[in-house]
């Protein structure tokens, strides 16, 4: 008895312990268990939460969906059609002034004209084709600036490049130009120098009178009336002032014409900047020198006077303005200061003055024919009336260009 009861307590604790050791072992293992399960579930579900939010997201932002795109969006859409708005106001504000001004020079060259006709200017026998003649449409008028002791230039170029009776008539029906000599009166009206260039008007039907006393100090106010007075006879695309000292080959000066005439406000010439002369009694003196700065400043560009062209627009402008713009003592720098500051574009064409031979015939034979020549030392053709038609034999165009031309 006292071996068996000492015995059973050592039975029962080594079960015990085997029992405790199996018991803790399951406790770790479901332990583990739950808490893998515990944690896992969640976390795995929380970051499929987080990723569908992303995804979706950044879904909404691909598709432009996301408000604050959104609203950027229509923020800027409705910036561009409020400039879209504005820019097609500004055109249309735009394009109704330009319709108002052409409107107005329209309206003005109508008055002139009426004017002209109540007034009986022009006097020669343009005057009674006035009406007849605005209801075309010219490519040009070619205005010859002369001077009452110039008829032996005049004649010159009537046997050179100028067209004469009906070859005249047939140049202004089939090619639309006009070619006139142009001169004012004497300073006593209906002296002897007015009554022979009557006679000679009555000889060949081919001047154009102004209402303008001659003189070598009104050139500008010549130039201002020729060009009031041409547009008002006559709607042409351009209007053209040459020297009668200048030979001109009349198909090339259309064809340079004609490749502009779809531009508006175009002054075309050989554009130059000369010095300013402020001494007297030398040629060319400005007496109104200062206006141009310190002495030996150079003027603005200009087209040089032997010839140069301007568009309807800019003819009808000088006729409208022709009592407020400013004259200077040389008529092309006259014409240059009335554009100053207008929109005016400016085409520096150097075939307008080549000089004469050997210069314009070299050119020519290359195949680039000059508008004009003339000689830069002489302000002309020196000499002309008797050079001229060596000029006309060595540079002209032939006859048959200005037949075959198309304008």
């Amino acid at each position: 008895m006292s071996w068996k009861s000492r015995g059973e307590p050592s039975s029962r604790s080594v079960i015990s312990k085997k029992w405790t050791l199996l018991l803790c072992l399951g406790c770790f293992c479901a332990g583990m268990l739950f808490t893998n399960r515990m944690w896992t579930v969640p976390e795995n579900k929380g970051i499929t939460r987080r990723t569908a939010m992303e995804e979706e997201q950044l879904k909404l932002v691909s598709e432009g969906c996301n408000p604050k795109a959104l609203h950027q969006k229509e923020v800027k859409r409705e910036n561009k059609d409020i400039f879209g708005e504005v820019s097609k106001t500004h055109n249309a504000i735009q394009t109704l002034d330009k319709t108002i001004s052409n409107l107005e020079m329209e309206l003005a060259a109508a008055r002139a004209t009426q004017e002209s006709v109540r007034s009986g200017s022009p006097l020669s026998g343009d005057s009674k084709t006035t009406d007849s003649s605005r209801k075309r449409r010219y490519l040009m008028v070619v205005g010859i600036n002369t001077a009452f002791s110039s008829r032996k230039r005049r004649d010159s170029v009537r046997a050179t490049w100028m067209p004469q009776g009906e070859k005249r008539k047939r140049l202004e029906e089939e090619k639309g130009i006009i070619i006139r000599f142009v001169i004012g009166h004497g300073a006593t009206s209906g002296g002897i120098l007015d009554r022979a260039v009557e006679a000679e008007d009555r000889k060949h039907g081919d001047l154009l009178r102004l209402d303008h006393v001659e003189g070598y100090l009104e050139l500008s106010a010549k130039t201002k009336i020729y060009f009031a007075t041409a547009v008002a006879t006559w709607d042409a695309d351009f209007y053209v002032k040459v020297d009668d000292d200048v030979h001109v080959n009349i198909a090339t000066l259309g064809e340079t014409l004609v490749r502009h005439r779809k531009k508006q406000r175009l002054y075309i010439g050989c554009m130059k900047s000369g010095p300013v002369l402020a001494q007297k009694g030398v040629r060319y003196h400005e007496p109104e020198y200062w206006k141009f700065g310190e002495p030996g400043n150079k003027y603005f560009r200009h087209a040089t006077g032997q010839l140069y062209a301007i568009s309807k627009d800019l003819a009808t402008y000088i006729s409208i303005n022709q009592h407020v713009l400013h004259r200077y003592a040389n008529e092309d720098v006259s014409l240059g200061a009335w554009f100053i500051g207008l929109d005016v574009q400016h085409i520096d064409d150097r075939r307008l003055c080549c000089g004469t031979p050997p210069d314009c015939e070299w050119k020519a034979q290359a195949g680039n024919i000059c508008v004009a020549s003339f000689d830069w030392s002489c302000s002309g053709i020196c000499r002309s009336a008797e050079r001229i038609k060596e000029v006309h034999r060595r540079c002209g165009e032939g006859e048959n260009a200005l037949w075959s031309a198309s304008f």
